[in-house]
């Protein structure tokens, strides 16, 4: 067993942040309902750019996939960064149990000097700030999460 995080580029990871999400279910009940879809699209140093959608309704990620190129634009919004940037998000998830400073969502995004938010309309972009807290949760899921290795 290690980490899922020896690859963040991976459906793997996010499929078990949602199978968290689900188990956790009182964790998320205090923030309410969510309803957005969320894209990811993390650049690789050498290789395809990675995209996965995740889809969120009530209190629950009930979907996650991977996506084609372009396909990020029919989501609320997306998140957009270079690998090594995810890889320090999650690092310091790990290393603290939850995102600390500089790496949380709300800090990450606002400056968009390393991982960017994007939104085809002014909607998508409030559905990320007015959601921040349970997406915040629901990626702070590995903080301690546990899988064995693969790439799906």
């Amino acid at each position: 067993m290690s980490t899922v995080l020896s690859r963040v580029d991976s459906v793997l990871l996010f499929k078990h942040l949602a199978t968290r999400m689900d188990e956790e279910g009182r964790r998320f009940e205090r923030l309410g309902d969510v309803d957005i879809d969320l894209a990811i699209v993390m650049h690789r140093p050498d290789g395809p750019t990675f995209r996965v959608l995740l889809e969120f309704r009530g209190i629950s990620c009930h979907s996650v996939r991977e996506i084609p190129d372009g396909q990020e634009r029919a989501a609320d919004c997306w998140l957009e960064g270079m690998y090594a940037d995810f890889q320090a998000m999650f690092d310091d998830i790990s290393a603290n149990g939850g995102a600390t400073g500089a790496w949380t969502l709300n800090t990450l995004t606002l400056f968009g000097d390393r991982i960017s938010l994007h939104a085809t309309d002014p909607v998508g972009e409030d559905r990320f700030h007015r959601f921040n807290q349970t997406l915040q949760e629901f990626f702070d899921g590995a903080g301690d999460a546990r899988t064995p290795d693969g790439k799906e």
